[in-house]
Formats: C-alpha cells, structure tokens, sequence
C-alpha cells in the first residue's frame, strides 16, 4: 500500500508536461527571464489561496538550473510568505519549458507558452495542466489592453479564464 502511495504522488506531483495543444516558446532566453515578474493573474490552487502581492524571482543556479523564490501577502495572517524551489529545463535552454520542484524530488510543469519577446515585460505561463495558469509581467501593474490579449490567448488554449483570480498588487502595512 505505501509503496503504490507514493507511485501515486509521483504520477500526480511528479509530472513536468505540458497540456496538450499547447507549446512553449522555442526563442527562450533564460538571461532576460531572469529577475522579477509580478503576479497579474492566476487560476486558484491552494498553494497560493488568498495571496496578494504575489512574485517569482528568477536567478541562476551555479548548474545552469533557475532558483525560484515566490514571494506574496496573506492579509488575513498579516504575514510574507515565502518558497524557493529550483527550476530546470526540460527541452534545453532556448525552449520556455520547464520543470521546477518546491519539495524535493517531486516536479510539476512551469511552461512559458507567450511571451513578450521584444522586452520580456509580460508573460503566460502554465503547468503540466490547464489547471495552473498565470499572467505575469515586470511591473506589479499590466496595461488593460495586454491583459486582455494574454487572456484571450489563454482562452484560445482551452484554459477557464473565467476562473481567473486577479492578483491586488498594493502596498500592505509593513
């Protein structure tokens, strides 16, 4: 019974696809992802249920690999909180899919799916599934018209982007 336990959480946490009929960027730069991208918009899942001022910041790793420190604001605890994890590719290095573990071996999809390739300003990411869906972008504040062409886009892959939680990013009291 363990054993098939944690066949089975592999299988579920494990997994570092992309959703079918969807592709990651293939003109990737790593060197210009890498920094801070403010959370504009997410699909819920109870990793970050609540959080507002949500960020990821990307540096390098001495291996080549990505560290990831997510970053947001529970109002209702009045505290940060705060993971790092570490992100690696799985296609190469100019391909914008990625697998990135928070706990230890276990991996799931990060999938750079559009991105603004002139100024790496703002972009669509997913997971492994069109559960997991975020609008990021460099400033915590995306002009409307963006916004709306990356939630089209999303929409055109099959995502629920009336589901689509977005994210206050305003100063808290601390």
């Amino acid at each position: 019974m363990k054993k098939s336990f944690w066949l089975l959480l592999l299988g579920l946490f494990g997994c570092a696809q992309i959703p079918e009929g969807v592709t990651a960027v293939q003109r990737f730069d790593a060197d210009r992802y890498l920094g801070t991208w403010y959370e504009i918009a997410r699909l819920d899942h109870v990793f970050e249920r609540g959080l507002i001022n949500v960020s990821a910041t990307y540096s390098r790793n001495d291996d080549g690999s990505l560290k990831v420190i997510n970053r947001g604001y529970d109002p209702v605890q009045d505290r940060w909180k705060e993971a790092q994890g570490r992100a690696l590719f799985v296609a190469g290095s100019t391909v914008g899919q990625l697998k990135v573990s928070f706990f230890g071996p276990f991996y799931g999809g990060y999938n750079v799916v559009a991105i603004d390739e002139a100024d790496y300003a703002y972009v669509l990411v997913c997971g492994n599934s069109r559960n997991y869906l975020w609008i990021l972008a460099r400033e915590p504040q995306l002009p409307a018209a963006v916004t709306a062409d990356l939630v089209q886009r999303a929409r055109s892959l099959g995502f629920d982007t009336d589901a689509l939680i977005f994210v206050p990013q305003k100063p808290v009291g601390r």
